[in-house]
């Protein structure tokens, strides 16, 4: 039997968490669900799912769809592609079947890459061995969600960028539907013999292609649409992020109109400890100045009034009405109090 494999490539760095990454996890299910009614997938199709962050990891090895059960996405620091990019190649050599003089291999890979920012690593490397390897072997669909900040970069490693204006939840259902259906006619196409590869048509008010001549190379290895921060629990000593989203503020003095931009806090949301496992393990000197962040949150894992409290050693913990509170990173006791003055802190790549 003659396969056609579907790797997804899932970025799931910190700016992804909360309702991106849930709508995320909820569309891979209607995905899987919808396929297996369908007679040319259930014979064609095999999918794997491959995240990455600072490190990259399968989740779901290459299996045909009648075993597949949807996954829980994880959230971890960072938004390596090069590193993304170099698992991807490497479960592609381990399993992907190539046609010899004895038998026919399986049909061409399709890879959709999901990202919603920056890369936060050179992944020129990467991208220069997918092109000499795998550009005209494997057909890769590389997929911004919301903006188009990161597209020169995904231009590199194919044609097929597209951006995805996840507005609301309507436009995830209406973005997996067009996945879903790409997948079906690519396994309809390879049943009949043809090319093996069809998108279904663009809905532009949900997905769009990208114009690559219009876009610039980022300029540093941040990802500068979100601000997530990056906390422990003083309680339960359990992680937890603060997502910020970038907006421009307007102001008006002296009869002039002045743009400043500033971030707005989305939420503070409960991770799992395994947000470490896949994080670079380097440590990164990014700030940023707590006048620039608009909004606190409560501590997202037990509640505490302050999620953002920062300690002596640049680590963030949240305080409630203890007297002495006891920073769960490096254990220093003390106290805090107010200022009137905006401080520097420690943010995550994003």
């Amino acid at each position: 039997m003659r396969r056609l494999p579907i790797y997804f490539l899932i970025d799931i760095s910190e700016s992804m968490v909360g309702e991106q990454i849930q709508q995320v996890e909820e569309g891979m299910a209607t995905i899987i669900q919808t396929l297996k009614s369908d007679p040319y997938a259930i014979e064609t199709v095999w999918i794997s799912i491959i995240v990455f962050a600072g490190q990259a990891k399968t989740i779901v090895p290459l299996q045909e769809i009648v075993s597949f059960y949807p996954p829980k996405f994880p959230i971890s620091s960072g938004t390596s592609l090069g590193n993304g990019l170099g698992h991807l190649m490497f479960e592609l050599r381990r399993n992907v079947v190539t046609t010899t003089y004895e038998r026919k291999g399986d049909w061409k890979p399709i890879v959709f890459l999901f990202t919603d920012g920056v890369p936060t690593d050179d992944a020129k490397p990467a991208i220069a061995e997918w092109k000499k390897n795998w550009g005209k072997t494997a057909n890769m669909i590389a997929i911004s969600f919301g903006d188009e900040a990161n597209t020169q970069i995904l231009g590199e490693l194919t044609e097929n960028v597209l951006l995805f204006k996840n507005t609301n939840a309507g436009s995830y259902k209406q973005f997996f539907k067009w996945i879903t259906d790409s997948i079906k006619t690519s396994s309809e196409s390879v049943e009949k013999n043809t090319t093996g590869f069809e998108l279904a048509e663009l809905d532009d008010t949900i997905v769009t292609k990208v114009d690559l001549t219009k876009t610039a190379p980022p300029s540093q290895y941040l990802d500068n649409n979100f601000v997530v921060l990056a906390g422990k629990c003083q309680n339960t000593k359990r992680p937890y992020l603060i997502k910020y989203k970038k907006f421009i503020n307007s102001s008006a003095y002296a009869g002039l109109n002045y743009q400043t931009m500033a971030y707005r806090l989305v939420g503070g949301y409960q991770v799992d400890n395994n947000y470490y496992e896949l994080s670079d393990g380097n440590d990164h000197n990014f700030r940023i100045n707590s006048s620039e962040l608009v909004g606190a949150p409560t501590c997202p894992s037990c509640g505490n009034q302050h999620g953002i409290a920062v300690c002596v050693c640049g680590q963030i913990h949240c305080v409630g009405s203890e007297p002495v509170s006891t920073c769960p990173t490096c254990h220093t006791q003390g106290t805090y109090g107010y200022g009137s003055e905006g401080f520097d802190i420690n943010r995550a790549q994003g």
